[in-house]
């Protein structure tokens, strides 16, 4: 049983975004079937946020929650703005904000606390400080058990820490997204705090070949994704899966393999928490569980990370890759 800080989550999470409509049309029914599934193959971490299908991924969640709320350790997350004005700010962090999100959340998902609840992106107008500072409240409180950080960079999470202890730090991490291991995975290592990986998968470019996304597709938004890129992109997928291939395995189970090396190595329990909208993939990605690559597997995914064509977000001061571009600048 994998831990983050002490919290009991098991090897693999399951992210809801994808039963959102965030590539493209989904059906309430399916949904459920999937999640009802990920907690019969052993799954015990649901992550979902606010933002998800404008609060109904946590509503989908909240359905499930009533019948199985002991078999769940519920994440979700807090301060992306669902309907932000044009030109105004996206993200709020400010104390009145805070309070005002959970009791949505709490709402929508039937419940009276939040095992772990994430501070989704950080407002630059309000230091971090601040924020941690209310979510510190409403852990002394019992709304919330723990508290966590997406997409902050290592010296947001120093502070962030000094404030009160931060359980799990959510960014994108995997084969072709390594940013984070320059600062940010060193220092919650150092920290002790855990690691929480999202689109482990490369949001499904690693799995299979991506070459024409569908309108709605939530991907479209990725510089990497575009027409140029992906076509400069996609010997990286291609490597993945002839490495795959030469190791007996899927490509989603070697990307999820290739996370718990990487983990090891640098000293930090992570959990990965691949999406889908398919209950056998849901099998798949469990059976990478105990997974170890070979050494040849890991040398030759080792430099594919410095090939990718594209930054990870189309706002990258969104991100942490962004924020410690400009802190390393000065």
């Amino acid at each position: 049983m994998t831990e983050l800080a002490g919290l009991e989550v098991g090897e693999q999470g399951f992210g809801g975004m994808a039963l959102a409509e965030v590539y493209g049309p989904t059906d309430e029914a399916s949904a459920l079937a999937t999640l009802h599934h990920a907690l019969d193959a052993g799954i015990r971490l649901i992550d979902t946020a606010d933002v998800y299908g404008a609060g109904s991924n946590e509503r989908l969640v909240g359905r499930v929650l009533r019948e199985r709320r002991d078999e769940v350790v519920l994440a979700t997350k807090f301060g992306f703005l669902r309907d932000p004005a044009p030109g105004g700010p996206r993200f709020r962090g400010d104390p009145a904000y805070v309070r005002e999100a959970v009791q949505g959340s709490l709402g929508r998902l039937g419940v009276e606390r939040i095992e772990l609840y994430y501070y989704h992106r950080v407002d630059p107008r309000v230091p971090i400080e601040e924020t941690v500072g209310a979510l510190a409240e409403l852990v002394a409180e019992g709304v919330v058990e723990r508290i966590g950080l997406s997409e902050v960079t290592a010296a947001e999470l120093e502070r962030a820490h000094a404030v009160h202890p931060i359980t799990a730090v959510q960014s994108e991490w995997s084969i072709w997204s390594r940013d984070v291991e320059t600062a940010v995975i060193p220092t919650a290592a150092r920290l002790g705090v855990g690691f929480v990986a999202y689109s482990p998968l490369g949001r499904g470019f690693l799995v299979s070949p991506v070459t024409q996304l569908p309108e709605g597709d939530l991907r479209r938004n990725f510089p990497r994704f575009d027409a140029e890129r992906l076509a400069a992109n996609a010997p990286i997928g291609e490597t993945v899966r002839a490495v795959a291939e030469a190791e007996g395995i899927t490509p989603a189970q070697l990307a999820l393999a290739w996370l718990g090396e990487q983990g090891r190595a640098l000293g930090v329990d992570v959990v990965p928490i691949p999406s889908t909208r398919r209950p056998e993939r849901i099998d798949e990605n469990l059976a990478a569980s105990g997974i170890r690559l070979s050494a040849a597997a890991l040398a030759a995914l080792e430099p594919l990370g410095a090939r990718v064509a594209g930054d990870r977000a189309r706002h990258v001061g969104d991100i942490s890759q962004g924020r410690e571009r400009t802190e390393a600048a000065g």
